[in-house]
């Protein structure tokens, strides 16, 4: 998410789990940071994922970023057809908390919107690498992918920005 997030004290302390239900992947638990995080994927700095297929790619937010943000109540999309760059805002979500930027992490044409979202925005939360997902991209530059995190990374870039 565009906004640092940050866990609470409280929340690390406790080492509280969202994932409540089984996943399709295999998952990597954050030992400290009560996340899930999914083999198979692409992650960005700004927390947000790629799943890569063919000529397909879905986004959206990490199980990281819905933790932080709190409840989400309201997801605003872009529309299909248009454009999006990588690094740059394509969405944002309002939670309990703040409302936040979503970033595109590569560049292309959005073919297809998660339209379940505005009516039921707290996907973002039960079920963020499934029915959560925002939006498909056929993406414009490829080689944008390679400059994503694995999931090893990612685990580690969530333990770091955890720590501090």
């Amino acid at each position: 998410m565009a906004l640092r997030m940050w866990a609470s004290s409280t929340a690390n302390t406790l080492g509280l789990s969202c994932a409540s239900k089984a996943l399709p992947y295999p998952a990597f638990s954050l030992s400290r940071c009560f996340s899930t995080v999914l083999d198979g994927l692409k992650y960005a700095s700004s927390h947000e994922w790629v799943k890569h297929e063919g000529s397909v790619a879905t986004i959206g937010v990490t199980d990281h970023a819905q933790t932080h943000l709190g409840d989400v109540v309201f997801a605003e999309l872009p529309d299909g057809g248009v454009a999006v760059t990588a690094g740059k805002a394509f969405a944002s979500v309002e939670s309990v908390k703040a409302t936040s930027d979503v970033n595109s992490p590569i560049s292309g044409e959005i073919l297809e919107v998660n339209t379940k979202l505005s009516e039921t925005p707290g996907l973002l939360n039960s079920s963020p690498y499934e029915d959560g997902w925002m939006i498909k991209v056929k993406p414009s530059n490829p080689a944008e992918l390679e400059s994503l995190m694995g999931p090893k990374d990612y685990t580690k870039f969530c333990e770091e920005e955890d720590a501090h």
